[in-house]
């Protein structure tokens, strides 16, 4: 049996529902950026009857993706293409950490 040789790839697609209002902010360099969350259910463990979700943090930092992203409602469904991110930064507390997706495309979607 061969192996199939894989490129390398950091490739994020999301199909879910926003949470909240998107986010505006101006960081200190002067660029803007808008942030939101996208909820996605997932299945239950095994065993288990609870439902479960997945809260995936998205930023938009082009003009258009802001323009789109300051335009969904709470609840509203969305498709994100990005890739995923590690963004750090300072706190009262020292230095942290996040991941996000850094979205490159975001559209409304209908959800059942």
């Amino acid at each position: 049996m061969t192996q199939k040789q894989a490129a390398p790839a950091n490739e994020v697609h999301l199909v879910g529902r926003v949470s909240g209002e998107p986010v505006v902010r101006e960081l200190p360099s002067g660029d803007e950026l808008v942030s939101l969350r996208v909820v996605i259910p997932r299945e239950p463990r095994r065993g288990t009857s609870r439902a479960q979700v997945d809260t995936i943090d998205v930023a938009c930092w082009t003009g258009a993706l802001r323009a789109v992203a300051r335009r969904l409602p709470d609840g509203q469904g969305v498709q994100v293409d990005g890739a995923l991110r590690r963004r750090f930064f300072a706190t009262g507390a020292g230095r942290a950490s996040r991941y996000e997706i850094e979205a490159t495309a975001l559209r409304r979607v209908r959800l059942p």
